[in-house]
């Protein structure tokens, strides 16, 4: 058995027991990085008006709802399974927030299919601007951001999603095969041809240091 199997099948058990705190116990373990995908995808137009802690509250709330899914569905990781339900979470906060004026958010290259908060070229270009401490004046900072994500945007998705899982949501290669759809061998081809295409964009952007660095697991 795997690890992958393992995790699957132990969260399994426990729900199919009832125990108490089965649920409790796995959104907790993953919580962290949960959070760290709220603060990544959020819309930028919903800083300080959103919580994240209140985001990850609804979606386990949610989750609790779909037991059920997790138990009769294909076979998924508890985290893959619990980051698609914040993902969907975020989704439906965004809608109640801003409505019509919410962006075209492209679509989310995985086995959960449907919109991210947030386009993930725009979320990629505020993470890589996030470690800017230089040009100082706003308005050509904002320039910078505005060209970076015009630049990313033109990247293959599926590279944009891979860079952003692995750099931004820590996820492992497994993780990432596992929600983008991919053999864990096509993923992290994919994932270092990312990072090559990143690097010649990035490039063009002496102040981000041009290029990515590797978090190969």
């Amino acid at each position: 058995m795997t690890d992958a199997d393992a995790q699957i099948a132990t969260l399994a058990d426990r729900l199919r027991a009832g125990e108490e705190g089965a649920l409790a116990d796995e959104f907790s373990q993953h919580r962290e990085r949960l959070w760290k995908l709220v603060q990544f995808r959020l819309d930028r137009r919903l800083l300080g008006r959103v919580d994240a802690d209140d985001i990850l509250q609804e979606a386990y709330l949610d989750a609790a709802q779909r037991v059920q899914h997790f138990l009769d569905g294909p076979e998924v990781l508890p985290f893959v399974w619990l980051r698609g339900i914040v993902n969907q979470t975020m989704i439906d906060v965004h809608r109640r927030h801003l409505g019509a004026k919410m962006r075209d958010a492209g679509r989310e290259v995985s086995i959960h299919r449907g919109g991210h908060a947030q386009a993930t070229s725009v979320s990629l270009a505020a993470g890589l601007m996030g470690n800017v401490t230089s040009p100082s004046e706003a308005a050509m900072r904002n320039e910078t951001s505005e060209s970076l994500e015009q630049a990313i945007a033109r990247m293959d998705p599926v590279d944009q999603e891979i860079l952003a899982l692995r750099h931004f949501e820590e996820l492992t290669n497994a993780e990432i095969a596992e929600v983008l759809g991919l053999q864990q061998k096509a993923a992290s081809i994919r994932y270092v041809r990312a990072v090559r295409r990143l690097k010649k964009v990035l490039g063009s952007f002496p102040e981000l240091g041009g290029e990515a660095k590797d978090k190969s697991p």
